[in-house]
């Protein structure tokens, strides 16, 4: 239902609880019910104030729904209530009810579900792949992760600024640096004298072959000229590491993806924050010296850390949660209060050694900041057998392989129609079917079959806004309108649950309804008031389609 309905079912449901008991503590949950022959709505306020106040619960539920039905504010809002089974309160709504959610698409259009800016922000970092090869999978499905959640968050009033952290400072760095070193020098991977830890894949003959050749390339604003040295390691590190950030970008642009800033690890050390967080918690008591290196008290810090953990390691090197503690510091500064990360479950084990140091800084940052939506990998199958090589890349199937066999929009929906947290198989062969079983086909063509209705139907736009959708009673119109009801509330829902998968699942039970509506009712019909005022629904579901499809960041065909 829309919020303002059950905004108002609430207030009312619990001014008439504390008619019958005044000192009652009222806390009014609504639900669905299974059967929609259960009606629209449920309530189980009876059966929780029930045994407190020593009353029968059907009895109780009884008097809330005498009451609720004379109350005023009810008057064309209920079409009954009824006690069903122990005591829960089953309410249906008007017609008018359902029906006016057309008149809120129709008024709304783009903006339907969206709620108003708020003001506040919110930083989403994602992706945040270290610059040593192409985005893989995992980097895939984190990429559709952080944008879907930023579109969620967008859309219910937060200024989101998306934010790609860039791990360009460590020993990966070391590894690519050197393995593009050996390439140019004529080394192979399966020579001896390769890195053992180097990269293998074609892309490092792509870039020894472009710094021999004395080409240019890009990143940060910045161009890095080729000396064409094998031996200026700064000028190769430098060359590589804007090589693979550029390759990155045009990965990212492939699917429609676009961050606000790119913070560079680098420059946390450049800048001195890193030295100056730990020169914090060491004056803040929070670390002590053993065996040569410098540890943070992680256990006394209260965020579940179940032993302390080096911050400094015997040879003087820094482990890498502590620039994670620094970058975070500089978020909190910036006034990102509301901080969201979109990382693989590996990095599960990070979480409260990273939130503890961020306690030490003695900053008032809550103790569940940031906040975490941690993803499992992904498997992708082709023909039956498991796809894991990519020529490019060497060992992985890369994101670009995955957007270049299926197209952007399937990459999108099928990364996005599972719980992040669950394993997840691609099936390339399905991702291509122009078949109901292909979950985008099925809603994308949803809503082109609207679109090619209202090509057909030429006088229709001009008269639309005069629709009479009182005449819209059918079981299956019903269905519609109730389910169209439902998405301001679930696109709340999603971002405040981190879960945009939600948003999938309710887009298919909506191209379901469209569908079953679609072969139950005749929408062509010699009546032209009927037929205009379904056509006027048929359009309403076309524009929710839409809005929804965009916060996934997938395109709404007008023709399949």
């Amino acid at each position: 239902m829309l919020p303002e309905v059950q905004t108002l079912l609430i207030q009312t449901i619990e001014k008439v609880v504390h008619q019958i008991l005044p000192d009652a503590n009222v806390q009014v949950n609504l639900a669905r019910p299974k059967q929609v022959e259960h009606g629209d709505v449920a309530t189980n306020i009876a059966m929780q104030l029930a045994k407190p106040f020593g009353r029968n619960p059907r009895e109780l539920a009884q008097e809330i729904v005498d009451r609720l039905l004379i109350e005023p504010k009810m008057k064309g809002v209920l079409d009954s209530a009824e006690v069903a089974g122990p005591g829960f309160i089953n309410l249906r709504l008007s017609l008018a009810v359902h029906q006016s959610v057309i008149h809120k698409v129709l008024k709304q259009g783009q903006q339907f579900g969206r709620q108003p800016q708020t003001g506040e922000k919110i930083m989403i970092e994602f992706v945040s792949a270290n610059p040593t090869g192409p985005l893989h999978l995992g980097h895939a499905r984190q990429a559709v992760l952080g944008d879907c959640l930023s579109r969620l968050h967008e859309a219910v009033g937060y200024q989101v600024h998306r934010e790609f952290y860039y791990n360009d400072a460590g020993n990966q760095i070391n590894n690519l640096v050197y393995s593009v070193q050996a390439r140019i020098k004529g080394i192979n991977p399966d020579d001896p004298a390769y890195p053992a830890d180097g990269y293998r894949g074609d892309y490092i003959v792509d870039i020894a072959n472009d710094y021999m050749a004395g080409k240019t390339v890009q990143a940060d604003g910045k161009t890095i000229v080729s000396t064409k040295d094998a031996d200026d390691v700064d000028n190769i590190r430098a060359f590589a590491v804007a090589y693979l950030r550029n390759e990155q970008d045009l990965d990212l642009k492939a699917i429609n993806l676009k961050f606000d800033q790119y913070y560079l690890e680098s420059s946390l050390y450049v800048d001195g924050k890193v030295d100056a967080v730990v020169r914090h918690l060491i004056n803040a008591g929070f670390t002590y010296e053993k065996e040569g290196a410098l540890w943070l008290k992680t256990t006394e810090l209260g965020t579940g850390d179940d032993k302390d953990r080096v911050m400094r390691k015997s040879d003087g090197s820094y482990t890498y949660f502590v620039p994670d503690i620094a970058y975070h510091v500089t978020k909190w500064e910036r006034g990102y209060h509301h901080d969201i990360q979109v990382q693989g479950t590996d990095h599960h084990g990070t979480v409260a050694r990273l939130r503890a140091g961020l306690q030490g800084m003695q900053m008032g940052i809550p103790k569940d900041y940031p906040s975490y939506c941690l993803h499992k990998m992904v498997k992708v199958v082709r023909n039956g057998q498991e796809v894991k090589i990519s020529k490019r890349a060497g060992s992985y199937v890369t994101m670009r392989d995955l957007i270049d066999w299926v197209g952007q929009d399937a990459v999108r929906f099928f990364m996005i129609q599972r719980r992040a947290d669950t394993e997840f198989v691609f099936d390339i062969d399905l991702a291509l079917q122009a078949s109901d079983d292909n979950p985008v086909y099925y809603v994308q063509y949803a809503h082109a079959r609207i679109c090619k209705l209202l090509r057909d139907s030429a006088d229709f736009l001009s008269a639309r806004q005069e629709a009479d959708t009182s005449l819209l009673t059918a079981p299956t119109e019903l269905a519609l309108m109730r389910r169209l009801a439902e998405f301001p509330s679930l696109i709340m829902n999603a971002a405040k649950e981190l879960s945009p998968h939600l948003m999938a699942y309710w887009l298919l039970d909506l191209a379901a309804d469209l569908h079953s509506w679609y072969g139950s009712e005749r929408i062509m019909v010699d009546d032209e008031t009927l037929k205009h005022a379904r056509l006027t629904l048929a359009d309403v579901v076309r524009q929710v389609l839409s809005n929804g499809l965009n916060l996934l960041g997938v395109s709404s065909p007008e023709q399949m």
